[in-house]
């Protein structure tokens, strides 16, 4: 049986045997509802339906929602069966802290009885998905910022920049700025990052962006009936990216950071990393995004800037699921290497194992 590869995010965990030229065959929302069962003492005309996050900003928050989630995913989903558990692979967030480590990796051989484990950076994995071990990944997900230099298939660790800012701020930005223009709208936080995705670009420079004043009006109907119009919001989410302080936060913009983090690796290593750059998450394949980060790269380096596009054979969706199917390739080799984690080692050596085996 294939080893099973899971992408846990803030906002979609996605799933999978290992077939790193197909989607995941799972992509499911990360929120949970709880539900109440037979005997709780809950008066049901007072209950309001209560929503779990056992991923919080990219790590894990709620070990039990998690580990109901993975028995979800694992033997529903995926068609584990009972006692005959495989091979698992996770991908690791940039700087995920040593304690949750270890504790998914405790789930994983004592809750779940997995034969094999292995765990991975999704900056490398990102990296592996479009055929590379050298580069830079700018990854902007729900909850998070992640920009990571690998080299030969290594997290520079001391250059690497988290910031806990992703797509689920995008869409409250969003949300504030179209309660302006709609001030008698009642929108859903759903809703709103449902025009996030279908209206939401960049504009062609900061300039560009000053002058969206007289864009296009567009009008759409919400599901409820009322009709709201969406004009220069659009731009604002995108903006808010090379912007911070749009958010309200005093930090350089997501190419300068780039550039930050990028300087701060032996210069001979500067070239490999600029010739090399992956963008990925949700937020990336924003309209206008790729060609808006290319033009301030090449304004903020003497040295052009080239982003890696996703080879023909990969599905479409890579820049989405990059870390995915770059563990799918990762595990076709760790796990027939015998370069993984066995129950024999766990119960030998305990959770630290991972740091010494997963790196």
């Amino acid at each position: 049986m294939e080893a099973v590869v899971v992408d846990a995010g803030s906002k979609l965990l996605k799933a999978g045997f290992a077939s790193p030229d197909q989607d995941p065959t799972l992509i499911i929302p990360t929120k949970m509802k709880r539900v109440v069962e037979d005997g709780d003492m809950v008066d049901s005309t007072t209950f309001e339906e209560v929503t779990v996050d056992p991923i919080v900003r990219g790590f894990i928050k709620d070990w039990d929602a998690m580990e109901d989630l993975l028995r979800h995913v694992l033997y529903t989903g995926l068609g584990w069966e009972m006692g005959e558990e495989g091979q698992i692979l996770f991908t690791d967030p940039l700087s995920t802290p040593k304690s949750v480590r270890e504790q998914l990796v405790q789930m994983m051989f004592e809750t779940f009885n997995v034969s094999g484990f292995y765990a991975s950076e999704q900056a490398v994995l990102s990296l592996y998905a479009v055929g590379r071990i050298s580069g830079c990944t700018v990854d902007i997900g729900h909850g998070k910022i992640d920009i990571a230099p690998v080299c030969e298939g290594a997290v520079q660790h001391i250059a690497s920049k988290r910031f806990e800012i992703g797509g689920v701020d995008l869409t409250n930005l969003l949300a504030q700025e179209l309660q302006k223009t709609n001030p008698h709208a009642q929108i859903d936080i759903n809703e709103v990052e449902k025009l996030k995705e279908r209206y939401a670009c960049c504009a062609e420079d900061q300039s560009s962006f000053n002058n969206t004043q007289t864009c296009q009006k567009e009008k759409h109907t919400l599901p409820d009936g009322q009709v709201i119009t969406v004009e220069r919001e659009r731009y604002i989410v995108g903006e808010a990216l090379f912007q911070p302080s749009i958010l309200g936060i005093e930090e350089y913009g997501i190419v300068d950071q780039l550039f930050r983090s990028i300087s701060s690796v032996s210069p001979e290593l500067h070239r490999q990393l600029i010739d090399n750059i992956v963008l990925c998450g949700g937020t990336a394949s924003m309209t206008g995004f790729e060609d808006r980060f290319q033009k301030e790269a090449i304004l903020c380096s003497f040295m052009r800037p080239s982003l890696v596009k996703p080879p023909e054979y990969m599905p479409e969706n890579l820049p989405k699921n990059s870390a995915w199917m770059g563990g799918a390739i990762l595990a076709k080799v760790v796990f027939p290497q015998n370069q993984h984690i066995t129950k024999a080692e766990y119960d030998e050596t305990g959770p630290t194992i991972v740091h010494r085996k997963c790196f």
